[in-house]
């Protein structure tokens, strides 16, 4: 993908962090005999993802699974690592949903960028809103609302499945 676009494809390793055996496995190179610790998404979270994308009678295999969350895994690297160089560049330590954006749309996913951004945009309303009825004490009896973002937000993506947008 991105060597279609004249940037040569480079891997991107995640950092070390703790593991379970579920989110990690070891491979072993077989042209150096190098190992190497792959930082895997947790097969269970893909799963879930893979099953509500389909209807309720369908299996997935565990290959399937596999598959995807290695490939899944490769996407959030790949797109992190772009966000990541560009807060190098700006002499920046923290990677912000922007960032992510900016990648994906310089890596040429324009069509997921335009969508992230628009769950961001959501989000951050969303947020601002909880935090200035939780800090007006906005509860009749003087208690902080409590606003469930999640829910605000599939709201907002059915929304935008009802009007042709993903």
């Amino acid at each position: 993908m991105a060597a279609a676009m004249g940037k040569p494809f480079r891997s991107i390793q995640p950092q070390p962090q703790s593991h379970s055996m579920a989110s990690s496995s070891t491979t072993q190179d077989a042209n150096n005999g190098v190992r190497h610790d792959n930082n895997l998404l947790p097969i269970a979270n893909v799963g879930r993802i893979m099953k509500d994308a389909l209807p309720p009678q369908a299996k997935i295999s565990k290959h399937a699974k596999e598959t995807i969350q290695e490939c899944a895994t490769e996407f959030v690297g790949f797109v992190t690592g772009e966000a990541s160089e560009r807060c190098r560049r700006e002499r920046r330590k923290t990677i912000n949903g922007d960032d992510i954006c900016h990648a994906m749309r310089s890596l040429g996913l324009d069509h997921y960028a335009d969508s992230m951004h628009r769950y961001l945009q959501r989000y951050r309303e969303t947020e601002e809103l909880a935090a200035t009825l939780n800090n007006g004490g906005g509860g009749r009896d003087g208690r902080a609302i409590q606003i469930d973002v999640r829910a605000e937000l599939s709201i907002f993506k059915g929304s935008n499945q009802q009007d042709g947008r993903d």
